[in-house]
């Protein structure tokens, strides 16, 4: 990814948003039927999840670390993980609020 936490958190909502829409709005075109598919795709689509998010948290701050910038791999660990905090805590506080009216 890139060397900026904020581009990075972004990255990671953007992508978590899109599945979200597509598993939510995508089910309204299919006709659910229990196969053995439909645990077959979620495990895949888990295991796809936490290799794209590894990618994006930790892609960039390893490659740091091997070149020997130990101080700016934990920084940009750090931050990006800090912007995701708060974009998650953002997604919490919209999903109250608009639970309340």
């Amino acid at each position: 990814m890139t060397k900026n936490p904020l581009t990075n958190a972004l990255t990671a909502a953007l992508y978590i948003v899109g599945i979200v829409s597509l598993m939510y709005f995508g089910s309204t075109f299919v006709e659910s039927e229990d196969t053995v598919l439909i645990p077959m795709a979620m495990l895949s689509l888990f295991t796809l999840s936490a290799a794209v998010m590894a990618t994006v948290f930790f892609y960039q701050p390893i490659s740091l670390l091997l070149e020997g910038e130990k101080e700016s791999a934990f920084k940009l660990a750090l931050h990006t993980i800090g912007y995701f905090a708060v974009i998650t805590a953002l997604f919490f506080l919209t999903f109250l609020t608009l639970s309340f009216f």
